[in-house]
C-alpha cells in the first residue's frame, strides 16, 4: 500500500531547524518524541534534518525500501519501522549509496544495517538499532506513506524527523511552527546559562521555588540561607 497524498514540511521550516540539536527539540515538546535509544548514528558527528518519508516492511524483508528509494523526494528522510528486527540488515553499502545519489537527507531504521564500516565513511546520515551480515529477502509487501511507529514513536509521513549524536526526536508537522520558535528561544536561554556558569552564578532561578514545592527545602527557608548553614554544618566537621 503506497499513499502519496500528504504535505512535507516547506523547506523555509527545515532550513530553521537544520542547526536545532535533537534534545532541544525534545524539550520544548515536552520530553516527547525522542525515539528509543537503541537507535542510534552508525557513526559520531551525523546529523540529519527533514520530512519523514514512512516505509513499514515486514521483518528482514526490504521490498518496500526499494520503493522508497524511488518514490522520495529530495530533502527527504527515510523512517523505517523494521519491527526492531535485528536478525538481518535492511540496508547497506549499495542501498546507502542509491539513497544519497537520490537526494535522500537520511536514513532512520527500527532495524539492523551492514556493511557498517562503509556507512561511517560515507555523507549519508544513518540512523539504526543495531548491524548484522546477513543480508534481507525482498519479497514482502509493506507500506509506504502511512503512519508507523518506529522507536515506540507514531511517525506520520510529512513530520519533522531530527537526528544526531543525542538520538532521533520526531516532530508533529501540526506543531513544528510553535515548536521551532520555542526551540530557539530555549537555545538563547541555554546560552544565558553558560554566560552565567562563566561568570559564576551558579543557583538557577527557578530550584528554590521547585525544592519547597517537592517538600525538600522548608517554608520560608531561603535557598543561600539553607547553602550557607550547610557549608558552615560541613566547615565544623
Amino acid at each position: 500500500m503506497i499513499n502519496s497524498q500528504y504535505t512535507r514540511i516547506d523547506d523555509a521550516a527545515i532550513a530553521r531547524c537544520k542547526d536545532i540539536p535533537a534534545s532541544i527539540f525534545a524539550d520544548v515538546a515536552g520530553r516527547r518524541g525522542a525515539l528509543d535509544g537503541r537507535i542510534r548514528t552508525v557513526a559520531p558527528g551525523m546529523r540529519l534534518c527533514g520530512p519523514a518519508f514512512t516505509v513499514e516492511v515486514r521483518p528482514g524483508d526490504k521490498l518496500m525500501i526499494h520503493a522508497a528509494l524511488v518514490l522520495a523526494q529530495p530533502g527527504d528522510v527515510l523512517v523505517i519501522d523494521g519491527k526492531a528486527d535485528t536478525t538481518s540488515a535492511l540496508m547497506g553499502e549499495l542501498m546507502c549509496a542509491h539513497a544519497s545519489a537520490a537526494g535522500i537527507a537520511g536514513i532512520v531504521i527500527d532495524g539492523a544495517v551492514r556493511d557498517v564500516a562503509t556507512l561511517r565513511q560515507g555523507a549519508m546520515a544513518v540512523f539504526a538499532c543495531a548491524s548484522n551480515p546477513n543480508g534481507p529477502t525482498r519479497t514482502l509487501g509493506g507500506r509506504i506513506g502511512h503512519t508507523i511507529s518506529a522507536g515506540g514513536v507514531s511517525v506520520s509521513p510529512g513530520d519533522l524527523v531530527i537526528g544526531d549524536d543525542d538520538g532521533v526526536v520526531v516532530v508533529s508537522q501540526g506543531d513544528v511552527a510553535l515548536l521551532i520558535d520555542a526551540a530557539q528561544e530555549k537555545m538563547r536561554a541555554e546560552e544565558k546559562r553558560m554566560r552565567d556558569i562563566a561568570e559564576g552564578r551558579l543557583v538557577y532561578g527557578w530550584l528554590e521555588g521547585a525544592l519547597a514545592t517537592a517538600g525538600v527545602l522548608p517554608a520560608g527557608t531561603r535557598l543561600n540561607d539553607a547553602v550557607e548553614q550547610f557549608r558552615a554544618a560541613g566547615s565544623r566537621r
